[in-house]
């Protein structure tokens, strides 16, 4: 048995192979699309361009993968976990209400060191807005960031209600994720200082709370 069908956020399904001769062909097929969509972008990138290139059979690639759709979304998935291992680092040193700030820029820097250095992330990003399925995703991502910020928050003011709480992490963390997407659109120099004029913006206490 090759693997076995998932079904994951914003109803993408896919075979996840489980064997290893298997699991190293659907690895292979995912780092070509990767290639090729920092090539070309999401909008150009085709299955037949990934049969040709990967040599794997339409057959056998839609047995993974039904459509770009599924490729870019699994994608997708991988660098949002990678960006949730960040965020919950930076987090982690949140002691006291001082820290918040400090980790909070920690996260900018991080997401925005994470676009540059792989830059298919800009055409997955690109990718998920302008489909509907893949937009679910993203909203997925952001509601769990905002649940590590939240639970951050709640460790040094267990007082603050739930509600605010949660408004709060998905604001803070909507609006990193905004910055850092708009600073990755411009030259090196325009992007730090628009970041560090962010950065600047930031809640430094929880008196909104």
């Amino acid at each position: 048995m090759a693997g076995k069908r998932k079904q994951k956020g914003g109803g993408i399904a896919r075979l996840v192979p489980v064997q290893k001769r298997s699991r190293e062909r659907y690895e292979h097929i995912l780092g070509q699309a990767a290639e090729l969509l920092a090539e070309k972008g999401s909008e150009a990138f085709r299955m037949s361009e990934l049969v040709e290139r990967t040599g794997v059979a339409f057959g056998s690639l839609y047995q993974y993968f039904p459509d770009k759709t599924s490729i870019i979304g699994t994608l997708a998935e991988r660098y949002n976990q990678v960006g949730r291992d960040c965020v919950a680092r930076d987090l982690a040193a949140v002691k006291t209400v001082r820290d918040l700030h400090p980790a909070l820029c920690r996260i900018v820097d991080s997401y925005y060191r994470m676009f540059i250095d792989e830059p298919v992330m800009r055409d997955i990003w690109q990718a998920t807005q302008a489909d509907r399925t893949l937009q679910k995703l993203d909203e997925e991502d952001v509601d769990f960031l905002a649940g590590l910020l939240a639970d951050a928050v709640r460790r040094v003011a267990p007082d603050a209600p739930t509600p605010a709480l949660q408004a709060y992490g998905r604001l803070v963390m909507t609006l990193i994720a905004a910055a850092v997407r708009h600073a990755i659109t411009l030259p090196p120099k325009q992007a730090r200082l628009l970041l560090a004029t962010f950065k600047q913006m930031l809640p430094n206490d929880l008196s909104m709370l």
